[in-house]
């Protein structure tokens, strides 16, 4: 038996879908474009007023702590007057305002005022008035509460400019001030570059100015482990890309991660791949769980040579390596590319925000390294005629030998033999060397064969 469908039931079911002209799917199509369009103009209104309202309550907050600073100058001769003052603005202003303004906001405004007194505002010669103190309008009271509390101008004004021009949220300045990055970028600089990092922000010309060190990994939450494999660090990056962009900062854009390079059927894979948009480069990040070696170098090389000659396209500049790992060798790389320019870069990884004596640390050494390299060249002109200051400080150092003898792993010989044979390599292409020098450095090499003999 067969069973026909209602005729009722189907009637109906059409009358649920009502039939459009296509003059009336025309009419749709318009109001929804008017739509959108009325939309964003509503938007835009609300951002510009949100931008206006905060500008406006910055202006007032530096306001609220200048007539603070001044009625405190007044009455400074009674220490217990400021104390007064406060708590008794907070309890009348609350009560008028419910909140918004307790003691700690009236201090924080008092402390803005002392340290943005420069935006001082200039008193009208007819009426008595104040002109208001002008402010970033991209800039709230939340940045202006972080920036207030940087100690040192030349830091305060960079963290500024540079939350201006990235749009950078409260907390992203937040985080970028806890992380030291005036000082991490200021590292590599002379005292003319500093005072331009400090005026202008960060510019970024060159491939090493891309270049932060040591990169700051805090957000992936990951423990100081010699146990961490490299494909959970890229697993813990991709899922915590937008902090990662954040801490590589401007121009960073993700392409791809273990992107494959075919070489006559041998497949090799690059970590993660960027495309720089100041730089317009390719930039390739390999991720190392251990100390930089001369492979690394080898292998990025590889990678940065690949992308040159079979993805670069027109209009595309020369491609970057990034090699992040948990130490790196500023020798090693320098002698590993010698003469030729480089464009492969090496950055140390941590994950824990660094503190101001760490890189006041490194800043000793830095400066300590570039003295000794002075001194060299004033008191020896034959060192400069014969050999590189590298090798000079490399074989006259009294722990040249012993930190040979202390070395356990392959590793770590084989990478000292790395740096010994590009040391050889610069003193063959000399026509001339200082006998002394050479002995140093043959009985270095002889030390080091000798502890490889005996790992083997």
């Amino acid at each position: 038996m067969t069973i026909k469908p209602c005729k009722r039931v189907l009637t109906m079911s059409k009358k649920l879908i009502p039939s459009r002209s296509s003059t009336e799917l025309t009419d749709y199509k318009r109001v929804e474009q008017l739509f959108q369009r009325i939309s964003a103009h509503i938007d835009i209104a609300r951002q510009t007023v949100q931008r206006t309202v905060n500008t406006e309550m910055v202006k007032a907050y530096w306001l609220i702590g200048q007539e603070i600073v001044e009625e405190e100058q007044k009455g400074k001769k009674r220490a217990e007057y400021g104390a007064y003052l406060l708590d008794e603005l907070s309890v009348r202003l609350t009560k008028k305002y419910i909140k918004g303004f307790g003691v700690t906001t009236l201090k924080d405004a008092r402390q803005f005022y002392l340290v943005y007194a420069d935006y001082s505002p200039i008193r009208h010669a007819v009426r008595g008035e104040f002109s208001n103190p002008s402010f970033s309008q991209n800039l709230s009271w939340i940045h202006y509460r972080n920036l207030m509390r940087i100690s040192r101008p030349e830091a305060r004004q960079f963290y500024e400019i540079e939350a201006e021009k990235n749009n950078w949220s409260g907390r992203e300045l937040e985080r970028q001030i806890g992380s030291l990055l005036f000082d991490r970028l200021s590292l590599s600089k002379d005292k003319k570059g500093l005072l331009k990092l400090a005026k202008k922000g960060q510019e970024i010309n060159e491939p090493q100015d891309a270049i932060k060190e040591p990169v700051i990994l805090e957000f992936l939450g990951l423990p100081e482990s010699h146990r961490l494999v490299e494909s959970k660090l890229e697993e813990a990056l991709i899922s915590n890309m937008q902090h990662f962009l954040l801490e590589m900062g401007k121009g960073f854009a993700f392409v791809a991660r273990q992107k494959r390079l075919t070489l006559e059927g041998t497949h090799f894979y690059a970590d993660l791949v960027f495309y720089h948009t100041v730089l317009k480069a390719f930039i390739i990040i390999d991720l190392k769980t251990h100390p930089l070696s001369h492979a690394d170098l080898g292998q990025m090389q590889l990678y940065v040579n690949y992308f040159d000659q079979e993805i670069r396209t027109e209009g595309d500049n020369s491609t970057v390596g990034l090699i992040l790992c948990t130490k790196q060798n500023k020798t090693m790389v320098k002698y590993f590319f010698g003469d030729k320019k480089q464009n492969v870069f090496a950055s140390k990884y941590q994950f824990h925000l660094p503190t101001e004596k760490e890189l006041e640390a490194e800043l000793k050494r830095e400066i300590k390294a570039i003295k000794h390299q002075l001194n060299e060249a004033e008191t020896s002109e034959e060192k400069m005629n014969y050999v590189p200051f590298e090798l000079e400080n490399y074989v006259n150092s009294p722990v040249a030998l012993a930190r040979i003898k202390a070395m356990v792993t392959q590793e770590e010989l084989a990478q000292e033999m790395s740096v010994l044979q590009s040391y050889i390599s610069r003193i063959e292409r000399q026509k001339t060397v200082t006998a002394k020098t050479f002995d140093k450095v043959q009985q270095a090499l002889a030390a080091l064969l000798k502890k490889q003999q005996v790992k083997h």
